[in-house]
């Protein structure tokens, strides 16, 4: 992961909600895709375009405009966002230390062998 990026900003509850719909959606859309795609009781059309928008304010989203139309793709892929905010959950809460992650994680969440097996396997492939 490329340190010298400048800090990716934090999804609030509603943007991941809505990132997520859209990195399901996989390419191009437009607001109609990601409110049809929204779970019930939807949120009214205009507040998704108004979420939409901040989205691609603050860099998470790119768009093309055609006449009146904006149609937009995603700017950071689900797995970039996901790393650097782990990234950030690592440093603030273990100081960088992936052992002390796992051993939060043993003691709090009843990791299972099978699950401790499996992230033994994965560092051993690094």
């Amino acid at each position: 992961m490329d340190n010298n990026k400048p800090k990716m900003q934090e999804l609030t509850k509603v943007e991941l909600e809505i990132m997520q719909i859209i990195w399901k959606l996989d390419g191009e859309f437009i607001i109609r895709d990601v409110h049809d795609n929204m779970p019930e009781p939807k949120p009214a059309y205009n507040t998704v375009s108004t979420m939409v928008r901040i989205l691609d304010s603050k860099g998470f989203l790119t768009h093309k405009t055609y006449g009146h139309t904006n149609v937009y793709m995603a700017a950071v892929t689900k797995n970039e966002y996901t790393g650097r905010f782990m990234q950030g959950v690592l440093n603030s809460f273990f100081g960088g230390s992936v052992s002390r992650l796992v051993t939060f994680f043993s003691d709090n969440k009843n990791l299972s062998v099978k699950e401790a097996d499996e992230i033994i396997n994965m560092l051993n492939k690094k």
